[in-house]
This record gives C-alpha cells, sequence and structure tokens, in this order.
C-alpha cells in the first residue's frame, strides 16, 4: 500500500509547493503536517524555529496583541477560512502563495547604528535569511491585524488579502510596502 502525505486541513497538498528563493529553501519549512498545531517547543534552542513548518508560525504570529494570546485553535480557524478564500480567489494551492509571500516580503538590505560615543550613523548591511522569514512573517500578520481592525472584513479576509498582494508582489501590500521603504532606506544609507 502506498504511503500517503499528511494534507494541511485535509485539503491542501505540499507535493508541487516550491521556494523560488534559493537563499530562503532552509529556512521555509515545508514539512507536511494535518493542522499547524503540534504544540513543539521550536524556541528552545537557537535556530529551532527555522525547522517548524512555516504555516505553523504563521499561526502562532497571528497570536499577538494581549487579548490574542495563546488563542491557537482560533488563529488556526483563522488560516484554514484565509486558505479558503485564497483558492476561491485565486484558484492556486494556498501554501505556495504563503510560500511565495514569505519569500517577497522580507527586505533584503536595511540600515544599523554604527558608532560610538554620540557619533552614530547609519550603515546599509545585508539582511541574514532568518531573518528576512521572521520580519516577513511579523509584516504580513500585522498588515491583515491592522487592516481588519475596525473594520467590517474579517481578519481571515485581510489575511488572505495580505498573502495573495504579497505573493504577486503587488505594492497595496502592508508587508511589501514596508519591505520598499526599508530597503530604499539602506540604499540611502549605502
Amino acid at each position: 500500500m502506498a504511503k500517503t502525505q499528511p494534507k494541511l486541513f485535509g485539503k491542501w497538498s505540499l507535493e508541487n509547493v516550491k521556494c523560488t528563493d534559493l537563499s530562503l529553501q532552509d529556512y521555509i519549512t515545508l514539512k507536511p503536517i494535518y493542522l499547524p498545531h503540534n504544540a513543539g517547543r521550536w524556541s528552545k534552542k537557537r535556530f529551532r524555529k527555522a525547522k517548524c513548518p512555516i504555516v505553523e508560525r504563521l499561526t502562532c504570529s497571528l497570536m499577538m496583541h494581549g487579548r490574542n494570546n495563546g488563542k491557537k485553535i482560533q488563529a488556526c480557524r483563522i488560516m484554514r477560512h484565509a486558505f479558503e478564500i485564497i483558492h476561491l480567489t485565486s484558484g492556486e494551492n494556498p501554501l505556495q502563495v504563503v510560500v511565495d509571500a514569505v519569500a517577497k516580503s522580507g527586505a533584503r538590505e536595511d540600515s544599523t547604528r554604527v558608532g560610538s560615543a554620540g557619533v552614530a550613523r547609519r550603515q546599509a548591511v545585508d539582511v541574514s535569511p532568518l531573518r528576512r522569514v521572521n520580519t516577513a512573517i511579523a509584516l504580513l500578520t500585522t498588515g491583515a491585524r491592522e487592516a481588519s481592525f475596525r473594520n467590517i472584513k474579517s481578519i481571515s479576509e485581510c489575511l488572505a488579502d495580505e498573502l495573495c498582494n504579497a505573493a504577486k508582489g503587488s505594492s497595496n501590500s502592508y508587508a511589501i510596502h514596508k519591505k520598499d521603504e526599508t530597503e530604499r532606506v539602506a540604499k540611502a544609507n549605502r
């Protein structure tokens, strides 16, 4: 009997999902899971979170701002609804959309403060792949959260829109807009 791969939410397969960005392939984990909820201790050790499935990292990032802390089942429900909406609007595999969105939303160049004794100036630096993934996830969820706050649209709809726009590279996406801004500041500080 052939071994079957688990499908996310019983629907979405990881078979044809690819990360096109070579530098992020080790940090965007595409491990087949049923639910983005495995109670793993991913932050116990440095760099272990890179092995956490990307969908679960996105789900955990949704649980922010005091009133949402610890509500992982609610976050899983939001992800499931967002995936349905992405599939209905674009017709693509939502997992591929998530991977593309994360790959395109992290800034490649940033600026840091260099100097001591009051003479501080900004210096452009390259960004590590893990930090690119971390900031991309944070920006995507922040954009969805801000779009749905005091709005008739649900968080699932806003997250779906944010992921679709980011995957296309559209500047309508909060994450892409912030990434462009960061890279523009870094370019000015070279």
